[in-house]
């Protein structure tokens, strides 16, 4: 059977089960079989075929892309004759190929002797993804005289890719569509057990909230032609938790702007918003697309007579509505004034954040890689041109305030910044390109990632990254067909880009379903790097990690860069005793609930970096809390460290490294073994004082600083979903944290220990608890009790160390790699079970808690949905807490009381924390800037 047989199969197959149109080409094979249909001109295909090449065809540097640059190319040149595609079309659609073999193509053409040069000239300068190969082979030609180079160089020192493109509309009219009521999680736009379709968009899209949504966003699109479809959080923050492009690319798909006749299922500009804002990252993922994200503002807190806070009887603020965004409602979006407007042009809120001249620049060019190409382009045409780039592009936005220090995130943003014009310090509110040190993309956004690669036109990493790792941990728990279909192509295309893969696709080393985050915080042996992930729990104890969308992980391996204004900064410290029965994730949970108590139920973390001086724990500890601030809403955070401690963590990420070397995991380049050499210019430079452990100035500005009371935390305190409170905005908040007595022997139905918030010492606990059980006695499971490792390196110490021993003699189940499930478990027993490094149940997408049940995690997820669903007589609860907590809390099958949990405990080193003995700021000194 030809390779277009099986295609009109699947086409058949693909509309009948799932109402779909063809799947985009990206084979190679296929579409020279299409060309060749086209080519014989009385095949019976060949007008299907034409469509297929025109319309259907993946571009960038897809393998089916190289095959139709050069089909375009020789029709073009005249050496292919097909009517319906003449040397102006060939050259039109070559121009909506974003990069690569296009690029390449229309350089083959302009700097030859063929009739058609100049207008493959014209063609190229709107083309701003080119890379080395290409801007040398435009620099050559200028040298050599071309006068086709030179127009092409100086229309790109003109900017003219941009300056010519339309200017936004002064007005953009809207129509207001409530995804739903409080804050929406990426997980409403793209949800997790999906994650297997993302890159298939038109199949991913019939997952965003609802058949019946989508269908009512379709209507009102086309009831309203003049209009765009704006989604709205109702009373909450839009696009928290996980960091989804392909949330945005679903509201997109339903209500945004097609990017190209030739491009299928590929939209940009959205229009998202929410009356508390956008979540930073699911903000950056917007401007990926050149969309707009507007922070409404529409309700407010409630005042009484006397100006104070009118508050419920939970002391949450009262909240009124300042002006209506029911569903239908028509809003008018001045870009100009920068004003949020009814229908009689009433000014109803303020929205210049949403219209700064970068994210303007952003919607103008349709998306932020544009930008950024498009930058390097300019300066590679002046300085090859020898000519003064003209200002086309808004300056980087340089603020220096005179005798104010600098803060944690401060300082590495000035370490590492790249063409800062600036020759003093930048503070808060800068906007500036950065250096990017350590990547990491993970496998359920790993595939759209590489097509973000593809679109443009990226074929090798840059080698301005440091570090950079491909996962596996979100498909981990199951190795189904999904996962099979997905994770080897994922591998193969990180692995030939250059990133060190969990998975090696030529099988010399023992797949690694390590979870990422523990991966990345071993790997970043710099405590002043800058980190981008593809999850929002990118957050690393040393350095500062930003989560981020598949999109932008794809241009900081592309570019080694990223661009992004320096964020606002929360100090946290902390005083007093942590008491022996205390687990350190109760300190993470009472830090939130101090931080609501003390600011009157503002989220001063929201979009902030915290720099928490956490100072004598090691990263793997440390970890726990910075992994937290993710679900404080926080932009990123930074832990800062005593000289000794910071010494005492890259001394263990330089032996985790190396233990991945020996496995077989560096590649050519020798990555890994840079990394190690990069610690050892760390370590010393920490103790010959040259370079200490990184630490904000004693002068530096804050925006609010919190003092932890560590004698205040009286017993284990819980991450409660508050699925049954009234006021719908306020479920799944991670906001509501409770002390364990509250639950007073409450059933529990499931316990998790797992996911990125616990490592090697949780594993342990877990080992000494049995050890302190068995002593009263059989110990009996009362509830099942899933245990999944972050990463195998744990599991090979504990095994040498004796207490895989005790886990496994407890365990009904223990992972077997020789032999992975192939199937989701969808009911458990009252066992223990060992399960194989990874996520598991903090996914969702593969393993789930039976619905309706109250789980008991070490997960970071509460979101509806995620690791339990509703089921018709009870909603599903999943409640956060620490390891000990847990495994208690399913031995006996309820919550303990605190009496039965400290002597659970008893003679137990839990995570112990002293704070640092005095605070860890420094007096200003000199920044190091990279250029």
């Amino acid at each position: 059977m030809s390779l277009y047989s099986e295609y009109m199969d699947e086409i058949a197959t693909r509309k009948k089960e799932l109402g779909l149109n063809p799947k985009p080409i990206d084979s190679a094979e296929l579409l020279s079989e299409i060309i060749d249909q086209i080519k014989d001109t009385g095949n019976a295909n060949r007008e299907d075929s034409l469509k297929f090449f025109i319309y259907n065809t993946l571009p960038g540097t897809t393998p089916a892309a190289g095959v139709k640059a050069k089909f375009l190319k020789d029709i073009v040149l005249g050496n292919e004759t097909v009517a319906e595609i003449s040397a102006e079309f060939a050259l039109e659609q070559l121009s909506h190929m974003k990069g690569g073999p296009s690029v390449e193509a229309l350089l083959d053409i302009a700097l030859s002797d063929d009739a058609q040069a100049a207008a493959a000239g014209e063609v190229l300068k709107s083309q701003v993804f080119l890379y080395d190969a290409d801007t040398a082979r435009l620099a050559d030609a200028f040298k050599a005289g071309n006068a086709i180079a030179k127009d092409i160089l100086e229309s790109y020192a003109k900017a003219e890719f941009f300056t010519k493109l339309d200017d936004i509309p002064e007005k953009i009219k809207v129509i207001t569509y409530i995804a739903a009521e409080g804050d929406i999680s990426t997980d409403l736009l793209s949800p997790g057990n999906q994650s297997h379709s993302r890159a298939d968009r038109e199949l991913h899209g019939q997952c965003m909230i609802s058949p019946e949504a989508q269908q009512e966003i379709k209507k009102m699109g086309e009831d309203n032609p003049d209009a765009k479809v704006m989604l709205i959080a109702e009373k909450g923050t839009m696009g928290v938790g996980s960091s989804r492009m392909s949330g945005v690319n679903n509201v997109a798909l339903w209500a945004g702007e097609k990017t190209s006749p030739y491009i299928p299922f590929i939209n940009n500009r959205p229009v998202v918003a929410g009356t508390n804002g956008i979540a930073p990252i699911f903000l950056t993922t917007v401007g990926v697309t050149g969309g707009i994200g507007l922070d409404l503002k529409n309700w407010v807190k409630k005042t009484d007579a006397n100006g104070e806070v009118v508050r419920d009887e939970n002391g949450d603020p009262v909240l009124e509505e300042a002006y209506s965004v029911a569903t239908g409602t028509v809003l008018t979006i001045d870009t100009k004034a920068k004003k949020l407007l009814d229908s009689e042009g009433n000014v109803l809120s303020d929205v210049a954040d949403a219209f700064t001249p970068q994210k303007v620049e952003f919607m103008k060019a349709g998306g932020s890689y544009a930008v950024t190409f498009g930058k390097k382009i300019q300066t590679f045409a002046a300085e090859t041109l020898g000519v003064e780039a003209p200002v086309v592009y808004a300056a980087s936005k340089e603020i220096s305030n005179e005798g104010q220090g600098l803060t944690a995130v401060e300082k590495i943003f000035n370490r590492n910044a790249v063409g800062v014009k600036s020759k003093t310090p930048l503070h808060t509110g800068s906007d500036v390109r950065v250096k990017v040190n350590i990547v990491g993309s993970q496998d359920t956004t790993g595939p759209m990632t590489c097509q973000e690669l593809e679109a443009m036109a990226a074929s090798t990493i840059s080698p301005d990254v440091d570090g950079a790792f491909q996962s596996g941990c979100h498909t981990a728990s199951v190795w189904d067909n999904k996962a099979k279909a997905n994770t080897p192509k994922l591998m193969a295309f990180m692995n030939a880009f250059g990133v060190i893969t969990a998975r090696d696709p030529k099988g010399v080393y023992h797949s690694m379903t390590d979870v990422i985050h523990k991966v990345l915080n071993d790997i970043t042996v710099d405590d002043r790097a800058i980190i981008i992930g593809g999850d929002s729990h990118t957050r690393m104890s040393k350095g500062v990690a930003f989560g981020a969308d598949s999109g932008t992980v794809a241009i900081a391996l592309a570019t080694g860069e990223a661009a992004m204004p320096i964020p606002e900064s929360v100090k946290v410290t902390f005083k007093g005793n942590m008491k022996p029965h205390m687990d350190f994730r109760d300190i993470v949970h009472a830090t939130q609930a101090q931080m609501l108590k003390k600011f009157s139920g503002e989220n001063v973390f929201q979009g902030r970096v915290i720099e928490v001086q956490i100072g004598t724990l090691l990263a793997d500890q440390a970890f726990t809390f910075t992994d937290w601030t993710a679900e404080m809403k926080a932009k990123a955070s930074i832990c800062i460290s005593t000289d000794e401690t910071l010494i005492a963590s890259l001394e263990l990420a330089k032996s985790r490294i190396q233990i991945m070397i020996d496995k077989g995991m560096d590649n050519a380049a020798n990555m890994l073994q840079g990394l190690i050499e990069l610690a050892d210019k760390r370590i010393a430079g920490i103790k010959s004082g040259e370079e200490p452990a990184l630490a904000p100035d004693d002068n530096a500005k804050y925006y609010a600083e919190l003092v932890v009371d560590l004698d205040a935390i009286e017993e284990p305190m819980i991450a409660d979903p508050d699925v049954n409170n009234e006021d719908i905005s306020k479920r799944y908040t991670h906001d509501v944290i409770r002390p364990t007595s509250y639950y007073d022997g409450r059933k529990v139905d499931l316990g998790f220990v797992g996911s990125c918030m616990v490592h090697k010492g949780d594993m342990q606990i877990i080992a000494a608890m049995l050890r302190n059980l068995e002593k009263k006695g059989p110990i009996t499971f009362n509830a099942p009790l899933v245990v999944a490792p972050p990463t195998y390196n744990i599991v090979d110490e504990l095994k040498a160390e004796g207490d895989w021993d005790i886990l496994a003699k407890y365990a009904g189940f223990t992972f077997d790699d020789d032999n992975p499930k192939e199937a989701a478990r969808t009911q458990y027993e009252n066992i223990l079970y060992l399960e194989r490094p990874g996520c598991n149940l903090c996914m969702g997408n593969q393993e789930k808690a039976a619905p309706g049940d109250t789980v008991l995690a070490t997960s970071t997820r509460l979101f509806q949905g995620r690791v339990v669903e509703d089921s018709a007589e009870k909603k599903g609860e999943s409640l956060l807490g620490s390891t000990p907590m847990v495994v208690l809390s399913t031995i006996l099958g309820r919550f303990p009381t605190l009496e039965e949990y400290k002597e659970a405990v008893a003679g137990i080193n839990l995570t112990s924390f002293a704070p640092p003995s005095e605070d860890l700021a420094v007096e200003a000194q000199p920044i190091k800037i990279v250029g």
